[in-house]
């Protein structure tokens, strides 16, 4: 009898290509899961149209309607969806993990984190931010969520040069090609067994050791 395949929910707030990524890596085989659930915390989110497109449950959890008790009514739907691993994909409302899923909530940052990360750091304004410091590196990271902003442990980070007179767009697009590559691969090393923590560190077995 074949082991079930490991069960994801992803949060997202737009446009949804993140979630049409992972679709995609699953359909090409290349991700060996399946998405539970798609939820959005905004009801005209374009990402719902794309979840559909896949055959994927998808709840809109309004936040202007759930207020405080958002991250509750996220958990009830995971937790009916016996969700095993929980992915943010461009959502931009506060998260509480609840301890049952302490170690199991992914998010992806369009910056290398520490840097350009934190309450009120997204989308465009993060790439404005990069270009305006004239810093000379960006990209992209994937870490486990605590309970602060882009904090956490980091699994995954692939990096880009910031090019001479680049604009926002530009390094957006960019950017969210690294995205397309490093969220399928951080999720591949969790839903491999073998990722351990120690402290704010994620060691990876080629890392144990060093």
């Amino acid at each position: 009898m074949n082991n079930p395949l490991p069960r994801l929910g992803v949060l997202f707030s737009g446009g949804g290509r993140t979630v049409e990524n992972l679709a995609q890596n699953i359909v090409e085989g290349s991700l060996q899961a399946e998405i539970a659930v798609a939820i959005s915390s905004h009801a005209e989110a374009g990402g719902v149209e794309r979840a559909a497109k896949y055959g994927v449950r998808t709840e809109v959890l309004d936040y202007r309607e759930h207020g405080s008790e958002l991250s509750a009514r996220i958990n009830e739907v995971l937790e009916e969806e016996r969700v095993d691993w929980v992915l943010l994909a461009g959502f931009i409302r506060y998260y509480e993990v609840p301890e049952s899923y302490r170690n199991k909530v992914l998010n992806i940052h369009p910056s290398l984190l520490p840097d350009f990360g934190g309450k009120g750091f997204y989308g465009m304004k993060v790439h404005q931010a990069v270009i305006e410091a004239g810093a000379k590196l960006s990209g992209c990271t994937v870490h486990l969520v605590n309970d602060e902003y882009d904090d956490g442990p980091i699994i995954v980070q692939r990096a880009i040069a910031v090019e001479p007179g680049e604009t926002p767009e530009g390094l957006a697009s960019r950017v969210f090609e690294q995205e397309c590559l490093a969220y399928p691969e951080a999720v591949r090393i969790c839903l491999s067994g073998q990722l351990q923590i120690e402290g704010n560190r994620v060691l990876l077995p080629t890392e144990e050791n060093d």
